[in-house]
């Protein structure tokens, strides 16, 4: 009877551990911290970008949008033929890296495609691009979440109630045709409209779907807009969240568009609380921004101001 209850107990003891674990495997996180260093971040950032061509990707954009970051967007053809099979995939068309100083070290920092194939609703989970990011570069953790948030949970994913989802955009700019569309997007970015200008350009393949990625450099240091005004309020954990920059506009069809600030700020910061904190990253601290964003892209796709 004892040697009985004894095998029920480890019985018991190894279910409770196999469904942690699996549970843990599931829960997904916005960013990978590939590796620490030191040195200067320019140099670093050299570096880096000669590992990720190095393994099949392309470097469509470089920006640093303030001092001690820099942020180089890439893609391929795996991103690009995913986006292509997906709704509005252009979003999840390319991936950001992040070379960061914080303190004494210098981060390289990742977006993880799972989690962002998932938050996009793609076709495709995007694990074998992981897998090229994790092989090129490096993965020591991944972080940006204290939510448990798994990919079913991140395909219908928004901060709270009465706030954005994925299909939730903001509608910017509507023309006679894409290449119209796309062409107005051009102008407007090279013209600086709205404090923005032009990170990047990735045409997605057989369809007429353009995403810009887009740096907002805020037309004053007091603009809500600025990635420099939301990151120094909100960017306050270790490693940093540098790879949630740029924004992008999509270019769907004739339309311009760009997910809502409220969810495209929370889908890198889950667990961001909305009026305290220990380190003062609130939600409540740039409440301006969302606004913000939306009016500086609506000018940055040529649209009319609302």
């Amino acid at each position: 009877m004892i040697a009985m209850l004894r095998k029920a107990i480890l019985v018991g003891i190894f279910y409770v551990l196999s469904v942690g674990s699996a549970m843990a495997a599931d829960v997904l996180m916005p960013f990978v911290l590939a590796y620490k260093t030191t040195g200067d971040v320019s140099t670093v950032a050299s570096a880096v970008k000669s590992k990720l061509t190095g393994a099949g990707f392309t470097v469509v954009g470089e920006y640093s949008p303030y001092a001690g970051a820099d942020i180089i967007v890439v893609t391929n053809d795996a991103l690009k033929a995913a986006a292509a099979k997906s709704e509005r995939g252009g979003y999840g068309a390319a991936q950001r890296v992040a070379v960061t100083k914080n303190g004494d070290d210098v981060e390289v920092t990742y977006t993880n495609p799972v989690y962002m194939a998932a938050v996009y609703r793609m076709a495709s989970d995007l694990s074998d691009v992981r897998a090229q990011l994790q092989k090129a570069l490096g993965a020591e953790s991944d972080f940006g979440s204290e939510k448990n948030l798994t990919a079913d949970d991140l395909r219908k994913y928004h901060y709270t109630v009465m706030m954005e989802y994925f299909d939730d955009p903001s509608d910017l700019a509507e023309y006679g045709s894409h290449a119209e569309a796309v062409k107005a997007v051009e102008d407007a970015l090279a013209a600086g409209q709205g404090g923005t200008a032009k990170v990047y350009r990735i045409d997605i393949p057989g369809k007429d779907e353009t995403v810009f990625g887009v740096a907002m450099k805020g037309v004053n240091a007091e603009d809500c807009s600025g990635d420099e005004f939301i990151m120094s309020r909100i960017d306050k954990s270790t490693p940093r969240h540098t790879a949630h920059l740029p924004y992008e506009i999509l270019v769907n069809g004739n339309q311009a568009e760009a997910l809502y600030g409220r969810f495209r700020i929370a889908i890198d910061w889950p667990h961001l609380p909305m009026v305290a904190s220990q380190t003062g990253a609130t939600f409540f601290s740039i409440m301006c921004s969302p606004n913000a964003i939306e009016e500086a892209l609506t000018k940055a796709s040529g649209g009319e101001e609302k």
